[in-house]
């Protein structure tokens, strides 16, 4: 069985001027039970660290938060209840990683990277 699964988008919130976010790969499809890898690549001229955020859309609904992930100095983490078992991040000085595994028909959705400058 095919999963549709994960397309991609990213957006900056707080950012200086200069900062982006980009997925590296739009539209991904995989099999139910499958593990699969999302990234995203960013740039930001600030200093003191970013939060990486992941949200997921499914259609016709808003984005719902799951994930944080802190980087560039920023070492914060914290996961939702409901992906705990199965979702999974890392982020080095110019990208994050999603890695979600076991997936199912659920998963299929609109996954949201986000940038913003830590406090």
């Amino acid at each position: 069985m095919h999963l549709a699964v994960l397309k991609r988008e990213c957006f900056v919130a707080d950012a200086v001027l200069g900062d982006s976010v980009r997925s590296n790969e739009p539209l991904v499809s995989r099999s139910e039970g499958d593990t699969v890898t999302l990234s995203c690549s960013y740039e930001t001229s600030y200093p003191a660290g970013v939060c990486l955020y992941w949200f997921r859309q499914y259609r016709n609904r808003a984005p719902q938060y799951f994930l944080l992930r802190g980087a560039k100095g920023k070492s914060s983490c914290h996961t939702a209840g409901f992906t705990q078992e199965r979702f999974s991040s890392q982020a080095d000085n110019s990208s994050t990683v999603l890695n979600i595994a076991a997936l199912e028909p659920a998963d299929t959705a609109v996954y949201l990277c986000a940038l913003s400058l830590a406090q």
